[in-house]
């Protein structure tokens, strides 16, 4: 891992929603709203895109834990930003404050999530 992650490092990050990211798996009748699965998934990836900078080439992250709640719905068409804030980085891990706003300013989901670092060969080796 490359010198520089530390605690405070932000990252934002803006997508606008799409009906791939709604709960139409649901089924007919559902409203066409974000769903919490693509939320989350939008939150890791921002983590991740905060802490590439600092990766070395035969590296990377996996998440462990999210503890996330989603707040309020957002609509397809709509946007939503996620911050992540790198809280504290321990022995190869990170621990991240997350958070997403849709583009009216309503806080939609706020968390934290856990990202351990790994070596790629390692990981895909199975040793």
């Amino acid at each position: 891992m490359k010198k520089g992650a530390a605690a405070g490092l932000t990252h934002k990050q803006t997508w606008v929603v799409t009906p791939e990211m709604g709960v139409q798996h649901f089924g007919p009748g559902v409203p066409t709203v974000l769903s919490t699965p693509s939320m989350i998934s939008m939150m890791e990836r921002t983590c991740v895109e905060l802490l590439t900078p600092y990766m070395e080439e035969d590296e990377q992250s996996v998440g462990f834990h999210v503890d996330v709640k989603h707040l309020a719905p957002t609509r397809m068409g709509q946007s939503a930003t996620i911050t992540a804030r790198l809280e504290e980085v321990k022995e190869g891990r990170f621990r991240f404050a997350v958070e997403a706003t849709n583009d009216q300013g309503v806080k939609i989901g706020t968390g934290s999530h856990r990202r351990a670092l790994i070596k790629l060969k390692q990981f895909t080796s199975g040793s």
